[in-house]
């Protein structure tokens, strides 16, 4: 649920795999097919913008460590979908007239895939344990919106034909949100075992888990920074007597409230923990720069109306804040190659009108 484009759709109204060559000049093919007319007045950190998806709710696409690939999540119901599955992909392709390979089992809601050090096995969060068939997604609570923490996710390690290699956790409640750290030894997850919603690190093979956030409220969408000394996540924080009632019956029924968040950030085993924002609606899905000095973020603080989302950056100590991306509907789940040089995120721009949310990788500039 770092999270589901399905869910976002509600929040909003608020194979051919190609793998390079050795000594192929990556950063060439890789933006061949780009668009500058994807990229709208103002996006001067885009120097060229390609579009990867076509249709449907894509999102939460992730880089291997080697740049060359990435894993994302998609429901496009032409692939034959009814939810959330795991797909992966070269770094050059695109997918407007065939279907990406699918790690992850078709069963089930899938969630948040991210890969593993060696580049041939990735985690994901399912709920295909539990049953077959897709879970109910309840969207409205008392008319305000909600997204569901389903108690059957678990994660799991797989390979790149779909085979599940290990299962990672195993402990009664929603266990979902992994990401890995980039010297490739530690994951991050989210976790309501102790009956709230917190912050947790385990090895990468599910051995050592550690809580490393304990205060009451949801935290979750955890990455580490560059050299994995830090974690940056997005966190509620109910503070009144009727805030922490409400979020407390919410939580009893596996739901949480996401229209209030901030960003919080903290030493890799929980130290040092200070709110990085104060802007008010929503800010999530945050991602360190490659020089690990600042955020790009997801936010609608400067809507009236619940959107659009826009994509911000902020400095680590909580200055510079700037607007990156200047859309009227959505922009989220900004990530950075490991080299720097390109950000895969999801926009509503260019689908012609309808509400599909699609993948674009941008050549970066400072």
């Amino acid at each position: 649920m770092r999270i589901s484009l399905l869910f976002l759709i509600a929040f909003l109204i608020l194979s051919c795999k190609e793998n390079p060559k050795a000594g192929e000049d990556a950063g060439e093919s890789l933006m061949a097919m780009d668009s500058d007319t994807l990229i709208y007045p103002g996006e001067t950190h885009f120097k060229s913008l390609r579009q990867v998806t076509f249709g449907g709710d894509n999102a939460e696409a992730y880089w291997s460590f080697d740049d060359q690939q990435l894993i994302f999540q998609s429901n496009y119901s032409e692939w034959g979908l009814e939810c959330d599955q795991m797909f992966v992909m070269g770094a050059r392709e695109r997918f407007e007239d065939h279907k990406p390979p699918m790690v992850s089992t078709g069963l089930g809601r899938t969630t948040c895939g991210y890969f593993l050090p060696d580049n041939e096995h990735v985690v994901y969060a399912s709920t295909h344990l539990a049953g077959d068939p897709c879970p109910e997604v309840p969207l409205r609570v008392n008319g305000k919106y909600v997204w569901p923490v389903y108690d059957s996710f678990d994660i799991f390690a797989a390979d790149l034909q779909g085979n599940i290699t290990a299962q990672l956790t195993d402990s009664p409640g929603y266990d979902a949100e992994a990401t890995v750290s980039p010297k490739g030894d530690k994951i991050v997850f989210t976790s309501d075992r102790s009956g709230d919603l917190e912050l947790y690190t385990m090895n990468i093979d599910g051995s050592d888990v550690q809580q490393i956030t304990d205060e009451l409220g949801y935290d979750g969408g955890a990455f580490f920074s560059p050299d994995g000394s830090q974690i940056i996540f997005r966190a509620s924080r109910p503070k009144t007597e009727a805030e922490i009632e409400e979020y407390k019956s919410l939580l009893a029924e596996g739901l949480v409230m996401p229209t209030n968040m901030e960003l919080f950030i903290c030493d890799a085993n929980g130290d040092n923990l200070r709110q990085l924002t104060f802007l008010g609606n929503a800010n999530w899905c945050p991602f360190f720069h490659p020089d690990g000095d600042r955020v790009l973020f997801a936010s609608n603080y400067e809507a009236e109306g619940g959107f659009p989302f826009n994509l911000y950056m902020i400095g680590t100590d909580g200055t510079g804040l700037k607007r990156v991306t200047h859309g009227k509907t959505f922009d989220a789940f900004p990530v950075f190659s490991n080299d720097g040089k390109y950000l895969v995120f999801s926009s509503n721009r260019n689908n012609g009108g309808t509400r599909d949310t699609n993948l674009f990788i941008a050549e970066w500039q400072d």
